[in-house]
């Protein structure tokens, strides 16, 4: 069975799925931030296994609610299970009255977030030595 679960606190689920797709498999080094005290955290769990997460938090400075830390832990991938994580920010950030998604994806995932329905705006730029650029999704009068 697969469901998903919303925390306002970086759950142990979340540290664990980051920590073995962004730092072990990846090579991040700085995976945890402020940002994770400000964010909601969105847990997929396929019978009670954590299998992906996301965060999503409101930047004021932006006027915009930003999706992040997406990773889907590899022996679950091709599930569409970053997909449905994605479609519940969205479901959460439209309860939220937010209009606009954001998030700086690497570009190797960018046709990903295409599919899904975002953007690209701006120019690549460098995390890590990871190139990412800026996508966005307008969720107004989306159904």
């Amino acid at each position: 069975m697969v469901f998903l679960k919303t925390f306002h606190t970086l759950p142990e689920e979340a540290v664990y799925i980051r920590n073995t797709v962004f730092v072990e498999e990846q090579g991040f080094k700085e995976e945890f931030d402020e940002t994770d005290d400000i964010s909601a955290h969105i847990i997929i769990y396929e019978d009670e296994e954590p299998a992906g997460v996301c965060r999503f938090y409101y930047d004021g400075k932006k006027q915009a609610y930003i999706l992040g830390r997406l990773a889907v832990i590899k022996e679950f991938r091709k599930r569409s299970f970053g997909a449905k994580l994605i479609r519940e920010a969205e479901r959460q950030v439209k309860a939220l009255k937010g209009e606009k998604l954001c998030l700086a994806a690497q570009v190797r995932a960018k046709g990903f977030y295409e599919k899904q329905g975002y953007k690209t705006e701006g120019e690549e730029f460098s995390e890590e030595n990871c190139p990412h650029i800026m996508m966005y999704k307008n969720l107004i009068n989306e159904e």
